[in-house]
């Protein structure tokens, strides 16, 4: 009975859609041709009274796919070849009211009808497929394609001439990403089923890490067992395959407030916050009491430097919450009021004090706190240490920010950004963000100021660099004095006046310009090397020597650095030698 029942769900399929997806074993085109079968010629097939749906060859076809050793004895059940039936078939009523052979059964014939289509040129209207059938095969397809999109195309899933679903590989061998063809070693296949679709050992696959695609669809779509997957892998730190998982469950079925919650859970380890925040909102859509998602949401808006909100979800959380995390949150607000305040006084010791202790307590992926520290750092010509704030900061897009923060608190950290990479010399950046500052808050004096310096530093610049690389230092001299007029501490424009003071002969006054410029930018390598060489011109090379160093422990394998210092420490001892 399991025998005839194995044989009956095979024939309804008739392509190798199961094989290659559900993992069935057995069944299938076995044909030696390649992916294109028009050339394939109709074959009649007959049917037993007793038995419609038990297909049998033909004669003729079975003769010649035959091999000398299976002619021998009778032919094997899991051999058997499944024909493409050429003439379209009606579904008879009773057909459809037979006992269920499975939702997967039905998906396969929906795409074995289309490759018949796609074959023959005939047309598949006259054919009855259930409801279930054509669901399962749309969803199917979409999560495939939400796969594929979330890959930016750089997958491994491509679609045969067969309609089939299969991993990208010569000849259209199944193939794991980075792992090579299914059974090959040492260019031969193992287990090969004839060709085209070759299988392992299910001990070798379970032995081998499955990408998240080929594992949600091993499950035949079942939402919760993705779940289940997501979350063992979300235990195991296996963030980017919890995520896949949690996505093809809400593929499935989006409307479950838990994958949801899930998902943005993967999102905050991987460090996507905001979008994170979305997830949780759409979780507390579907279900407004679900309280562990108004707990992650909580701690998401704590993290971000929203308390007001924070304290809100807490609230909501139920059990999830205690009065532990509504402390925490009201602790941090405290906080942030004094950081408001003291930025409001110009009070920029007291601001960067405060803005640190908010980090610390919790809030160590709010943009605006980190904003405001940035702001007081660059107050006190501390550039480098200002970029360094900005860099843990969470860096999102406008729009995403706009939508979280508002326009005017977007406008703010814009602004900061901007007067930080004019800093750093990232002049065109600068522009940009001081740009969409103003676009989000016309009003907005700080950003309308960072807007016209950036401009004119850009300009600045640039006429000097043309007058330099021609010859013409005087000029490219008094251009960037003309960018230090608005900014008078750039560590780029007066890196630039010391190469034109250098040039010119005067090696003090380049020295100098060095010297401030590496006030504001210690790390700054291009000022530190000019120094070292203007020491070296005016024979003080114990000074030279000591650039050098410090150069060399910044970038060990600088050639130019070496040799440098190899000519300044000969030059010394000489030096030093003619003394004695």
């Amino acid at each position: 009975m399991a025998e005839a029942e194995h044989t009956s769900v095979e024939n309804k399929f008739g392509c190798g859609l199961l094989t290659a997806v559900f993992g069935k074993k057995g069944g299938g085109m076995r044909s030696r041709r390649g992916t294109s079968m028009a050339s394939i010629p109709p074959v009649a097939t007959t049917v037993e009274p007793n038995n419609p749906h038990n297909l049998v060859m033909s004669p003729s076809f079975a003769k010649r796919r035959k091999n000398p050793e299976e002619a021998k004895g009778p032919p094997r059940h899991h051999q058997k070849t499944i024909l493409v039936h050429h003439q379209p078939t009606k579904v008879s009523p009773s057909n459809s009211h037979q006992q269920p052979s499975s939702a997967a059964a039905a998906g396969a014939i929906t795409t074995a009808t289309r490759t018949n289509n796609n074959i023959n040129g005939t047309c598949a209207s006259n054919v009855k497929v259930s409801k279930g059938a054509i669901s399962i095969a749309d969803e199917l397809e979409s999560m495939i394609d939400e796969y594929q999109r979330n890959n930016n195309g750089n997958n491994h899933l491509v679609r045969a001439s067969s309609s089939n679903v299969m991993l990208y590989g010569n000849l259209g061998n199944l193939r794991q990403p980075q792992q090579g063809n299914y059974g090959e070693k040492n260019g031969k296949y193992l287990n090969s089923v004839m060709g085209n679709v070759v299988v392992k050992k299910q001990s070798d696959c379970q032995s081998q890490a499955t990408t998240p695609i080929c594992r949600a669809l091993s499950t035949r779509m079942d939402p919760e067992q993705l779940k289940i997957m997501g979350n063992e892998d979300y235990k195991n730190g296996d963030f980017a395959e919890a995520l896949a998982l949690y996505e093809a469950a809400i593929a499935i079925d989006p409307n479950k407030a838990a994958y949801r919650s899930n998902k943005s859970a993967a999102l905050t380890a991987l460090g996507r916050l905001l979008e994170a925040v979305s997830e949780c909102k759409e979780a507390i859509r579907i279900e407004p009491n679900y309280h562990r998602a108004h707990h992650r949401l909580g701690n998401l808006y704590l993290r971000l430097g929203d308390m007001e909100k924070s304290i809100y979800h807490y609230k909501h959380a139920g059990p999830e919450a205690d009065h532990i995390d509504v402390s925490k949150a009201k602790s941090l607000q405290v906080y942030l009021n004094k950081c408001i305040e003291a930025r409001r006084l110009r009070d920029w010791n007291t601001l960067i004090k405060e803005a640190e202790a908010a980090i610390s307590g919790g809030a160590d992926s709010a943009p605006l706190i980190y904003a405001l520290q940035a702001e007081a750092l660059m107050k006190h010509n501390k550039h480098r240490e200002a970029d360094e704030v900005m860099k843990k900061s969470l860096n999102v897009d406008t729009d995403a920010c706009t939508k979280l923060f508002g326009p005017i608190s977007t406008a703010s950290i814009l602004t900061v950004r901007a007067h930080v990479d004019m800093a750093m010399g990232r002049f065109d950046d600068a522009l940009s963000k001081a740009q969409g500052a103003m676009r989000l808050d016309s009003n907005n004096k700080d950003a309308s100021m960072a807007m016209r310096k950036a401009r004119a530093v850009a300009a600045a610049r640039a006429k000097g660099n043309q007058h330099f690389k021609v010859g013409k230092f005087r000029d490219a001299l008094m251009a960037y004095e003309e960018g230090l007029e608005h900014d008078p501490h750039n560590s780029v424009l007066l890196c630039n006046r010391a190469a034109c003071r250098a040039k010119l002969g005067q090696l003090e006054k380049a020295i100098h310009d060095c010297s401030s410029a590496l006030n504001v930018r210690p790390d700054y390598a291009k000022a530190r090397l000019r120094r070292a060489d203007c020491y070296a011109k005016l024979g003080k090379w114990e000074a030279s020597v000591e650039e050098y160093e410090m150069l060399l422990k910044i970038s060990p394998q600088d050639e130019e650095v070496r040799q440098g210092l190899m000519e300044a420490k000969e030059r010394l001892k000489k030096q030093r030698d003619e003394k004695c």
